[in-house]
């Protein structure tokens, strides 16, 4: 590790340590060392096609709608990780919020590994692999009910189709959880940006809403947003928050 990159994971702590009502946001990149791979990044989930489609196509509205055997056979195969376990990075900032100083997670992961470290404040701005529901009744399920289904996954009690209950390409956010998400980066005095490359929106616009005083951007690769942190840390997240958990 080179001295820039020391001293400024150095500040990086010196700015979490001063915090009162930090806010963590994050994307792919910090889940990464759990073992679930990146998006965008060269090699990623979207570098690529599958069946002719795009990665963004098969994670669809429309994909699901007209051809559902194909999203859920892409679902399955690369969105579901269900042995992956939370790292050193999402550990440390539960116990940031067992402390009180941490008020919440905002992230656009739909892992669920915040959680399953400890974290109780959570938006999940894009749901949650480990919710799933019937289209016709509402039944719900869990992500093992979907892993184990062969092909469209169809609900046991009136025989609908089991859909995750996360955001797709071609749907809206929900506002609650929007509202929610932006409510808590206006009131932060820190917020965190770790693992995203900012890149997807509206999402991506979610930064503009902090009024605090310190912002740090921690990613691979610069962002479009590095202009207007107080630090940029360029590292992978395993590396600045204690290496693998």
């Amino acid at each position: 590790m080179d001295a820039t990159l020391t001293n400024d994971i150095k500040r990086l702590h010196e700015i979490i340590d001063g915090a009162e009502r930090a806010v963590l946001f994050t994307g792919a990149g910090f889940s990464v060392p759990s073992g679930i791979p990146d998006f965008r990044s060269a090699g990623g989930i979207y570098d690529g096609e599958f069946a002719g489609y795009s990665a963004e196509y098969m994670l669809s509205h429309e994909c699901l709608t007209l051809h559902p055997d194909l999203f859920f056979d892409f679902y399955k195969s690369h969105m579901l990780y269900p042995e992956a376990k939370p790292n050193a990075a999402h550990f440390f900032f539960a116990e940031l919020e067992r402390k009180g100083k941490l008020l919440s997670v905002v992230t656009q992961n739909i892992d669920g590994l915040h959680q399953a470290a400890g974290s109780k404040r959570v938006w999940e701005l894009h749901g949650s692999v480990a919710r799933n529901r019937c289209e016709k009744c509402g039944a719900r399920y869990d992500e093992a009910f979907v892993i184990a289904s062969q092909g469209v996954p169809r609900c046991e009690k009136c025989g609908g189709r089991v859909r995750p209950c996360v955001v797709l390409y071609g749907e809206s956010l929900d506002q609650t959880v929007l509202e929610g998400a932006i409510r808590d980066i206006s009131r932060a005095d820190v917020l965190i940006v770790a693992g995203t490359s900012l890149a997807v929106y509206p999402a991506a616009m979610l930064p503009d809403y902090f009024r605090g005083r310190e912002l740090v951007l921690v990613n691979k690769t610069p962002t479009a947003r590095d202009g207007i942190a107080t630090l940029a840390v360029y590292s992978d997240i395993a590396e600045v928050f204690g290496g693998e958990g």
